[in-house]
C-alpha cells in the first residue's frame, strides 16, 4: 500500500541533531505478533468448521494473510479495550484476561494454564533480526536509547536479560511505571518528563521511532513529538490498510521519516554523517 508521507509534526532537520531515541518495544524492535499469533493457534483449532470465524481465521499462521490480519486485529482491539479499562493492571496479567477474552469471543475453551503461559511469554519474544545490530549503531552515533513500552517491569526485564541483552538502553519507562498505557498522552508527557528529568534533553531533542500509528504516531503528534515510522511488512497489530489510509488523510500523524526496517534508520545515520549533515 502506498501512503503520502504526512506533513510533518515540527520541521524536519537532520538526525544527528537529535539526542534521545524513545522506541516503543513489542512490535517495533521485538516481533510479537509472531508468537502471539502462534499462541492462538490452540484457540483458533478449536472453532467448528461450520462457523463463519473458522472461514474468517483460516491461515492465520501466514504473514500478510487475511485471516492473520484479523486474529493480529482482534488481540489488538481487545489489549486495547482492556488497557484503556484497566490502565493500571499489569501487562502480564492483561494478557492473562485477553487471552480468556479471545477464547470466549470465539466460543471455544481457554484454561487458566494457558492463559497464564500467555501472560508470561513476553521475555521469549524474539527480537528482529536488524534489531541489536541497528541499536548498537545508533547509540555509537551518540543517541541515548529509551524504550517507552507497554509492558511491566519484569516482563521487560526478561527481555533485557534474554532477547535485547546485548543492546545499551539509558532509561527505561514502562506503563508500570506510569500508571497507563500509550495511546494514553500520559505516557508521552511521562517521557518528555523524564527525559528532562534523567538526561538533561529537552523536548526538542527527542526523537520517538514506533511501528504502531494507534499507540505511538497519533499521540505523538499530539504532544509534539518529531517522529519516524518503522513500517515492517506484514505487521498486522499497526492497523488496516483502509484504516491506516484514513489517518494518513486526516493527517493525524505527522512522522518525519518512514523505514521498513530499524536497520534502515541507523544507515541513514550513517549517510548523514558521512556526508556531514
Amino acid at each position: 500500500m502506498s501512503l503520502p508521507m504526512p506533513p510533518p509534526t515540527v520541521p524536519k532537520r537532520p538526525l544527528s541533531s537529535y539526542k534521545l531515541i524513545s522506541y516503543d518495544i513489542y512490535g517495533t524492535l521485538v516481533d510479537w505478533e509472531t508468537p502471539i499469533v502462534h499462541s492462538l493457534q490452540e484457540l483458533v483449532s478449536q472453532i467448528p468448521a461450520s462457523s463463519s470465524l473458522a472461514k474468517e481465521y483460516a491461515d492465520s499462521t501466514t504473514p500478510g494473510s487475511p485471516g492473520r490480519i484479523a486474529l493480529a486485529g482482534k488481540f489488538n482491539d481487545i489489549e486495547h479495550e482492556l488497557q484503556a479499562k484497566n490502565p493500571t493492571q499489569k501487562y502480564d496479567e492483561l494478557l492473562h484476561d485477553a487471552y480468556l477474552r479471545i477464547a470466549k469471543d470465539l466460543g471455544v475453551e481457554g484454561t487458566e494454564e494457558k492463559a497464564t503461559q500467555f501472560g508470561s511469554s513476553v521475555g521469549s519474544f524474539p527480537p528482529f533480526p536488524d534489531t541489536v545490530d541497528a541499536c548498537q549503531r545508533l547509540v555509537k552515533a551518540g543517541f541515548k536509547l529509551v524504550p517507552l513500552s507497554n509492558v511491566d517491569k519484569e516482563s521487560f526485564s526478561r527481555t533485557l536479560a534474554g532477547p535485547l541483552k546485548d543492546v545499551d538502553f539509558f532509561a527505561v519507562y514502562t506503563a508500570e511505571d506510569i500508571g497507563s498505557y500509550k495511546p494514553s498522552l500520559r505516557n508521552f508527557e511521562y517521557l518528555i518528563e523524564h527525559a528532562k528529568k534523567d538526561g538533561g534533553v529537552e523536548k526538542d531533542q527527542i526523537l520517538h521511532v514506533a511501528q504502531s500509528i494507534f499507540h505511538d504516531h497519533v499521540p505523538a503528534k499530539k504532544v509534539g513529538l518529531a517522529s519516524v515510522w518503522i513500517n515492517r511488512k506484514g505487521a498486522g497489530m499497526g492497523g488496516q490498510d483502509e484504516v491506516l489510509r484514513k489517518v494518513h488523510e486526516k493527517e493525524e500523524v505527522g512522522y518525519g521519516w518512514r523505514f521498513s526496517t530499524l536497520g534502515e534508520l541507523a544507515n541513514e545515520v550513517e549517510r548523514e554523517a558521512r556526508e556531514g549533515k
